[in-house]
């Protein structure tokens, strides 16, 4: 028997017509490029969402049509992330910091329709007028002025589309299965691959985002994502902020610390995320400019494993600093690291090693943890093998592959190397291509290199197998230093011993000028081991 209940489908523009609705006055702020800041109440927003919808439609933009961001986060980037979606087209975010050559593959793989940049990024824009050429209009995020900045042929102004068009507009009905924007994963080898997000997985994504387990947003909220909106929707913010009435900061290109500092200062941002090395960045700045960050409860890091100093550093402002992890795969969120009630009445060594765990699962995406021969492992905390996952906001299969990305039954193999504490905790090693097999046990280069890391004079590290005589492969510790700082092998042998286990030690350590960072900001291990090895 069937339940009697309405059905309408879960559509991403159902979030900005709540937003519109029940939280009319509250704001999205906006650093634009030139520093610039502006500000637009939801129901502006929603009323230049429609406007732009008309404009998509006047320039032929048909459902299933894909429609590409080469921009950071600011209100037009969320008007384009709504009104795309919102006709039924695909909103495509693309990283600005890939080698054009990979931007012209996505370009071309997506069959992009439009291409809308932000002024600061035209010279990038510039080198990509090959890709698509004469399938493709390029719009640019700004005003005429902007627009007679470009050298790009027949471009259009975004704000002149905009006000060509009436803000009279119904959304249509679509199914909720439809695709709603397209981002391409930098974790892949080979060319990036096309991860495809429906309404239903991006609405159920930010429905549990916004939970007190999760993100724990309200319309008190004023949450800045400083990770960008091209790196997996920025994490899910801009759905989940309208969903709850939260305030958006949006910081646009300024992402170094003094400008999120300024910012978060100016707006009292409760709630910020961002990989590692932006809140190192920040703590950096906030070390030489001491000012009070009043507002600022909590943090999320992600991208990147945790590094106790991070979450030791903010303590001391009363800034908690959590650990969420998830791929682009995943919408992207998998696990969160908030405490279980019993937590506090653990031992404070025990409470600080399961902070720095990736986290616990989140009702939507299950986890197992399988051995080489695929059989499943027990949630013990030790043992160690190949992450799977199954939810309702992970991928099945990449876009234009007929083939699926699953197990036969069913789960997607993340790559990573973890085990699960009896608690739920999910602790990440490794990746599954990183990790270094000596004497035919693993040796973990995350926890090799979060142990080094915590040397004063380092600042980076990072660890690669090199080929081994007698144990197939040994470690390779690679490391920047702090100013002014030197280090040996012998320091930071003695440094390690007490840290991890002895066989894990390194014979090689290479101190670097500068670590190689790849488009997400994570640290290039290719470019290392096609140096090193």
């Amino acid at each position: 028997m069937l339940g009697l209940m309405m059905e309408k489908p879960l559509l991403v523009g159902s979030l900005l017509e709540h937003a519109e609705q029940f939280h009319p006055k509250q704001q999205v702020i906006s650093r634009m490029s030139d520093g610039s800041i502006v500000a637009h109440r939801y129901k502006e927003l929603a009323q230049r969402t429609r406007q732009l919808a008309n404009a998509l439609l006047a320039l032929g933009v048909k459902p299933g049509d894909r429609v590409a961001t080469l921009a950071w986060n600011t209100h037009r980037h969320l008007e384009l992330y709504y009104a795309c979606a919102g006709i039924g087209a695909i909103c495509h975010t693309i990283n600005p910091r890939l080698h054009p050559d990979q931007l012209t593959y996505i370009i071309e793989h997506a069959e992009d329709t439009l291409l809308f940049f932000d002024i600061d990024l035209a010279p990038l824009a510039a080198k990509l007028t090959g890709a698509r050429a004469g399938l493709m209009r390029w719009v640019v995020l700004g005003n005429e002025a902007d627009r007679e900045q470009t050298t790009l042929p027949d471009c259009l102004a975004y704000e002149t589309l905009l006000s060509a068009q009436n803000d009279l507009f119904t959304w249509p009905e679509l199914d909720e299965r439809s695709a709603c924007s397209l981002c391409y994963t930098s974790g892949t080898t080979g060319n990036p691959k096309g991860v495809l997000y429906s309404h239903r997985s991006t609405v159920l994504h930010a429905l549990v985002a916004a939970l007190p387990d999760c993100a724990a947003l309200s319309t008190h909220s004023v949450v800045m994502p400083a990770v960008p909106m091209f790196h997996v929707s920025a994490w899910g913010m801009p759905y989940a902020a309208l969903l709850t009435g939260a305030k958006l900061v949006m910081p646009g290109n300024g992402l170094d610390g003094a400008s999120l500092v300024d910012l978060m200062q100016r707006e009292k941002v409760t709630f910020a995320l961002g990989v590692p090395t932006i809140w190192q960045s920040v703590w950096n700045h906030l070390e030489k400019h001491p000012v009070k960050l009043d507002e600022l409860r909590e943090i999320f890091v992600g991208g990147a494993a945790l590094d106790k100093t991070l979450l030791t550093q903010f303590a001391t402002i009363g800034v908690s600093v959590l650990q969420a992890w998830g791929m682009t795969e995943l919408s992207p969120i998998g696990v969160v690291n908030r405490p279980l009630a019993d937590s506090a009445a653990q031992s404070p060594v025990s409470v600080q090693q399961e902070r720095l765990k990736q986290g616990r699962g989140i009702w939507g995406m299950q986890l197992r943890l399988v051995d080489d021969a695929d059989q499943a492992l027990a949630w013990d905390g030790s043992s160690t093998g190949h992450l799977h996952v199954q939810g309702h906001w992970a991928t099945e299969r990449y876009f234009k592959q007929s083939e699926s990305a699953c197990t036969a039954d069913g789960w997607f193999a993340t790559g990573d190397i973890a085990h699960i504490d009896p608690r739920g905790f999910l602790k990440i090693t490794d990746r599954s291509k990183d990790v270094i097999k000596s004497g035919g046990e693993w040796i973990s280069s995350l926890e090799l290199e979060l142990a080094a890391q915590s040397h004063d004079a380092v600042a980076q590290a990072a660890v690669i197998a090199i080929p081994d005589a007698r144990w197939s492969e040994r470690p390779l510790l690679i490391v920047t230093l702090n100013e002014g700082c030197a280090i040996d092998l012998s320091d930071m042998r003695q440094h390690l011993k007490d840290q991890v286990p002895g066989w894990w030690l390194p014979e090689r350590l290479e101190v670097i000028e500068q670590m190689p960072l790849g488009a997400t900001g994570k640290i290039h291990k290719q470019s290392l081991r096609e140096r090193f090895v």
